[in-house]
């Protein structure tokens, strides 16, 4: 890839509005997604970690090799949600945790609604959460903001301000 084309992906990827109202999503939705990730990763908040994670995907979601997908999970969730939280690269952090939403509600959560029965109501919130910040990324108060924000290059300006002292001179 050409370092233009990937200039022009990250400027796509970055580009937001100024609304702070996603802030407050953001920062409910990432704190809880990388909290998430964290149990499964690292054992933290009373997680079982890549081992106890992974074999509950393997022995209970059929889904082998558990740790492997463990590991999918958990970075998505952990690694997503602090983007998601900083508002750095937010579509990216926010695509992954959609996917992985919606195996929970799909594989672990379909039995029912409700969350006090193990239902699909939280992770479906999540996942809408999830939806809404890929689609609008980050808002007012996030580094995407302050990336689509800056100046695209100095370079044409100094370019410029060169020639006319040029022809100013002569």
């Amino acid at each position: 890839m050409k370092q233009e084309t990937i200039k022009n992906l990250l400027n796509k990827l970055a580009k937001t509005n100024d609304a702070l109202s996603l802030f407050p999503l953001r920062l409910a939705a990432g704190t809880i997604l990388a909290a998430h990730g964290a149990q499964k990763l690292f054992g933290w908040f009373g997680g079982y970690g890549l081992a106890g994670t992974g074999g509950f995907f393997e022995n209970e979601l059929g889904l082998a090799p558990g740790v492997f997908w463990a590991l999918n999970a958990g970075a998505a969730e952990f690694f997503g949600g602090l983007m998601i939280l900083a508002g750095a690269l937010t579509r990216i952090g926010a695509g992954l945790n959609v996917v992985t939403m919606a195996v929970a509600v799909l594989l672990v959560h379909r039995s029912a609604f409700f969350a006090s029965e193990g239902g699909m109501e939280f992770p479906l919130l999540l996942l809408a959460a999830c939806v809404t910040l890929a689609i609008a990324g980050g808002g007012g108060a996030s580094v995407d903001r302050a990336l689509a924000a800056r100046p695209a290059s100095l370079k044409p300006a100094v370019r410029d301000t060169g020639k006319r002292l040029r022809e100013q001179s002569a």
